[in-house]
């Protein structure tokens, strides 16, 4: 986890990546669309819902956690009250870092626990442990933490393993693959420095026997701006060629950043935020599994966050009077669907042929 932080927070490629993710799943967020048999009512609470989310800044907080996801490997919120909200439903949402979900008494941590969560005996979640400080920050010798319910926390990650109660990082394959690409920029930029310090080199043609004034080996010459200079009898003058970067660093930085966007299903030109390479059918084409995967993910949001979201503002907003009506039955009854941002077409001109 820690790796993957240094990583978004000091390689350009990694904390394009990871925003690219956020606003490609979550984008300006999504909106509710109720569908039970009053269409009124159904405009009433969805114009509530809107200004609460609006209030609370829902579409920012899941960005948020859909980085901490890639770059941390799981999110975490609780569902928690608000008081200084403008809107009648006091709901809010407080983002929880990863590092504060965590058990420091071993006393506490029984059988049924994995890392800050202790889960029944079905296997449920049933709590978890929130330090109240962030143990990075070290000033408290002993570690204080709140229980809280399951009820009230979301928890997001993407289960590998069967059995999993915690994430990693969805870029944690392609942080070698970071490194190496470091590794190979700083070496071109070496190369081409050391080239550059040497502004030219003294040779001869004449054979190891033949007629040339003496001159001292790696002698070092101070040259003038704008200077005419002479060279000894039978020397010459032959300035270096630079030869970095070379023809295949552009390739390796292209092939490097191809197998990091792998893990993440993300194409190479989403990934480099280059698309000189691609026409409109190869562009396309690569989107294609990346669009599907962005469903996929879009889909588990609305699962495990939005639709219990909804739930707890229902809870809510059914204690204020007016607020939901009363003819429509239990709310947990009522359809419902989340809806997105829509993907841009490359060429609004050829898909509105290829379309006719």
């Amino acid at each position: 986890r820690n790796r993957a932080r240094y990583e978004v927070a000091n390689n350009s490629y990694a904390k394009g990546i990871v925003l690219t993710l956020a606003n490609d799943v979550v984008g300006t967020g999504p909106r509710l669309q109720l569908l039970t048999e009053d269409g009124e009512a159904n405009t009433r609470i969805e114009r509530e819902f809107t200004a609460w989310a609006k209030a609370v800044g829902l579409p920012e907080k899941l960005r948020t956690l859909r980085m901490a996801r890639a770059t941390d490997g799981e999110a975490f919120a609780v569902l928690t009250s608000n008081p200084r909200l403008a809107t009648p439903v006091q709901l809010d949402l407080r983002l929880v870092e990863a590092d504060r979900v965590g058990t420091p008494d071993l006393n506490a941590v029984t059988v049924n626990a994995v890392d800050g969560i202790v889960f029944d005996a079905a296997g449920n979640p049933v709590e978890y442990h929130v330090l109240k400080d962030h143990p990075g920050e070290g000033y408290r010798a002993v570690r204080e933490y709140d229980r809280v319910p399951a009820s009230a926390m979301l928890h997001w990650f993407r289960c590998d393993r069967p059995g999993q109660a915690r994430g990693v990082p969805d870029i944690l394959p392609a942080l070698p693959l970071f490194a190496q690409l470091r590794r190979f920029t700083l070496a071109v930029i070496a190369a081409a420095e050391t080239a550059a310090d040497f502004a030219g080199i003294l040779y001869t043609d004449a054979p190891a026997s033949g007629e040339s004034d003496a001159a001292e080996p790696f002698e070092p010459i101070e040259l003038e701006k704008r200077a005419l200079v002479t060279m000894p009898g039978g020397w010459k003058m032959s300035q270096l060629q630079a030869e970095q970067p070379s023809t295949g660093y552009a390739e390796f930085k292209h092939e490097i950043l191809n197998e990091i966007a792998r893990c993440l299903n993300m194409p190479i030109n989403g990934a480099a935020g280059n698309s000189s390479g691609y026409n409109y059918a190869s562009g396309r084409l690569d989107h294609q599994t990346y669009f599907k995967a962005i469903r996929v993910e879009q889909v588990h949001l609305e699962a495990v966050v939005l639709d219990r979201i909804l739930a707890a503002w229902f809870d809510e907003a059914a204690l204020i009077p007016g607020l939901l009506p009363d003819d429509l039955g239990p709310f947990v009854h009522w359809p419902h669907q989340w809806f997105w941002d829509g993907h841009e077409h490359v060429d609004p001109a050829k898909e509105a042929n290829a379309q006719a």
